[in-house]
């Protein structure tokens, strides 16, 4: 069990968000639901917490309102395998959302993503400085990322 779980507050749309993301990761899981009652904020019947998992890893959230928003501070980073991976999760995470630089976007909820290919960490502490610089120049052009052109910057 994990000591530390991201909680996360949605905009009164918590329940489209927990259908999205389990549309978009294979390994979700509802743990479960908390539903507000007749003296809730919210309107009866509606959730109120929620408890999940995506691939292993635990959030809670909460229909709050829109009190509170998300920011690029803080961002959920994926770590792929591979270029099929990184296509996915970028076409499902950025739809309805915004995409930005580097691999980073937004998902429609306004929550940042990260999707990285698992080797970018090697690829930018390559110990000759010229290959990592040409790593990081190749990424600072990229939206989405492209792992076989960042392994042909940094060869």
């Amino acid at each position: 069990m994990s000591k530390i779980t991201p909680f996360l507050w949605f905009d009164d749309n918590l329940s489209e968000a927990i259908t999205f993301y389990s549309s978009v990761f294979k390994n979700f899981k509802l743990l479960y639901e908390v539903k507000y009652g007749d003296a809730g904020p919210g309107p009866k019947g509606s959730i109120m917490t929620a408890t999940f998992e995506l691939e292993g890893q635990k959030f809670m959230a909460l229909n709050g309102g829109p009190m509170f928003k998300f920011t690029e501070a803080i961002s959920l980073f994926i770590s792929c395998k591979n270029q099929e991976e990184i296509d996915y999760y970028w076409e499902n995470l950025s739809a309805g959302g915004e995409e930005s630089r580097c691999g980073w976007l937004k998902d429609k909820f306004g929550l940042s993503w990260q999707v990285i290919p698992y080797n970018l960490g090697e690829l930018l502490h390559n110990s000759d400085p010229k290959k990592a610089n040409n790593v990081m120049q190749a990424m600072l052009k990229m939206g989405k990322l492209d792992i076989a052109i960042l392994e042909k910057a940094g060869e």
